[in-house]
């Protein structure tokens, strides 16, 4: 059965394509991995991400500014987690896509006649 299309205004649409922009980046998709189970703290998002710490920081901005993380304060300490499941819905439904497709790609693939040694 088809999906329903809705209808979307221009406002809605520029919405929808930020937050597409917001998870366009490979590191942030990388600090959203990081935070994927549990809330961690800057320091172990650096080093799961390989990312530099201004790097890090501004990017940890951004999915704060979008909605997708939220921060806390602990001592010395700053915990980031995730805070819109949504990100685990879409993340999931990626990677199944692309699964598919790799699987489907490969299946088209010919084998390779063997070649005889000398």
């Amino acid at each position: 059965m088809p999906r329903q299309r809705k209808n979307l205004s221009a406002a809605a649409l520029q919405l929808i394509a930020d937050r597409f922009k917001v998870l366009g980046e490979p590191m942030r998709l990388k600090i959203l991995h990081a935070l994927w189970n549990e809330e961690q703290t800057v320091g172990h998002i650096i080093a799961a991400t390989h990312g530099l710490q201004a790097n890090v920081s501004k990017h940890l901005g951004m999915l704060q500014q979008a909605g997708l993380v939220s921060r806390r304060k602990e001592g010395l300490n700053v915990y980031y987690r995730i805070v819109d499941d949504v990100v685990f819905d879409l993340c999931e439904t990626v990677c199944e896509s692309l699964h598919d497709r790799l699987t489907e790609q490969i299946g088209e693939l010919a084998p390779l006649p063997h070649r005889k040694r000398a």
